[in-house]
């Protein structure tokens, strides 16, 4: 069953080309097309075009079908071509003329929309939740280990001294930009284009506003055009949102799977989070953090397919847009997954607390020492050459402790600061 169908066959060939894996993706817009159809019966019942009974009718066929979405027995069988098409097919067996009229004031175009909009709004806030657990953990993790002193690195070279502490919360406040990102697009996705139908509007006088206030949305997207052009905005506004929250677990990953390495030995990981080699008994590889790494690259190449896809379309709608659910809605659940398993893995992560007793840390605390030179009346450039010449001649002696007090510095932390600052962005 096509929601066009005029009776004229189509060639086996083009339908399985032009459906792709629709049904299989579309599983995840069930509910959201049910919730759209719910909204859109009333209105049309709320303007006439439907009876009153019509519109409980169809409610509650609606309902229903979002139960059975719930308990995992709504399905898409070959026969239909989309959610769309079997939802109305649903209805027209069980209420008859009234399933029919189901579609009217609207097209797969605006209904579709919906859908992946009411979707993204769930994904976003979800997405967010799991970000600010992320975000305790680490917290957590710094506070507990905010005086453990770490080697910092530039250029992959020793450089100043860092701690745990700061390590931790580093990440924890790069995802306050990444909530930050999550909100403008939940900004974007919250806008109604249920009306605008095949993108130039209906001559029926339909009610958008109260479909708007009905589903949720913070607003409406007015213009009928606007609205048919966000799809593919939406979409990427999203997976932009996404590759920001990716690019800090995959940075977090990558300093893991170093700092785990024989050559570095900052931190080990137990047992049960790593994985072991084939013929090389002693291995403890940190699989779970490769993978997270991996994945979450892979979901920030998600904004370029998505620009790639719509770059150069004109406005009004194009099959093209069919596409952009092949990408997004797994990379959805692969950054869902990543963050699950990482909020699971980080608790036992084991820092080492001596890390700087190995003289090669030494040159760590050649800044601090300059500085007291600085402070104790001698010219930085002055104080710098000395320094150096010290460095060279091997007469350096390390402090080997800080004295850093400014906000953000390695003995001020301002932990309290980031978890207002992550409130507020929350």
């Amino acid at each position: 069953m096509k929601l066009w169908e005029k009776g004229i066959p189509t060639d086996k060939k083009i339908e399985h080309f032009t459906v792709g894996n629709d049904r299989e993706l579309d599983l995840v817009l069930a509910k959201y097309d049910a919730l759209g159809s719910i909204a859109h019966a009333k209105m049309l019942g709320q303007i006439g075009l439907l009876t009153d009974s019509e519109t409980v009718s169809l409610v509650l066929a609606l309902e229903e079908i979002i139960k059975d979405v719930a308990n995992g027995k709504f399905e898409i069988e070959d026969s239909f071509e989309d959610v769309h098409s079997k939802i109305e097919y649903l209805l027209t067996v069980k209420l008859g003329d009234a399933g029919k009229k189901i579609h009217t004031a609207r097209s797969r175009n605006d209904q579709v929309m919906v859908d992946v909009n009411l979707y993204l709004k769930d994904v976003v806030k979800e997405l967010k939740e799991q970000v600010k657990s992320l975000f305790d953990l680490l917290m957590e993790s710094a506070e507990k280990h905010q005086n453990v002193l770490l080697p910092g690195y530039t250029h992959l070279q020793i450089a100043m001294p860092s701690s745990f502490g700061m390590w931790f919360s580093a990440y924890a406040e790069t995802l306050i930009d990444d909530v930050t990102m999550l909100n403008a697009a939940l900004k974007i996705v919250d806008q109604n284009p249920l009306g605008s139908a095949a993108g130039y509007g209906s001559s029926f006088p339909i009610n958008r506003t109260f479909t708007t206030k009905e589903l949720g949305f913070e607003t409406l997207k007015f213009n009928s055009v606007a609205a048919q052009m966000s799809r593919g905005k939406s979409e990427k506004t999203v997976a932009f949102a996404m590759s920001s929250v990716a690019a800090s677990l995959s940075k977090f990953a990558m300093d893991v799977c170093l700092y785990m390495s024989q050559n570095f030995d900052f931190i080990t990981l137990p047992s049960h989070l790593t994985t072991g080699s084939s013929i090389m008994p002693h291995k403890k590889n940190p699989d779970v953090f490769e993978l997270i790494r991996g994945k979450c690259n892979k979901i920030q190449a998600l904004p370029y397919e998505i620009t790639l896809i719509t770059n150069n379309l004109p406005s009004g709608y194009h099959r093209d847009l069919q596409l952009l659910k092949e990408g997004l809605f797994p990379a959805i659940q692969n950054l869902k997954a990543c963050l699950d398993i990482a909020i699971f893995a980080i608790k036992d992560i084991k820092v080492k607390e001596h890390i700087l007793d190995d003289k090669k840390y030494n040159y760590l605390f050649t800044v601090d020492a300059l500085n007291e030179m600085v402070v104790a009346g001698m010219p930085f450039r002055d104080a710098y050459k000395a320094v150096a010449e010290q460095l060279e001649n091997g007469t350096f002696q390390s402090p080997k402790e800080t004295k850093h007090t400014h906000e953000g510095s390695i003995n001020n932390l301002c932990l309290a600061e980031i978890k207002e600052k992550m409130t507020e962005a929350f």
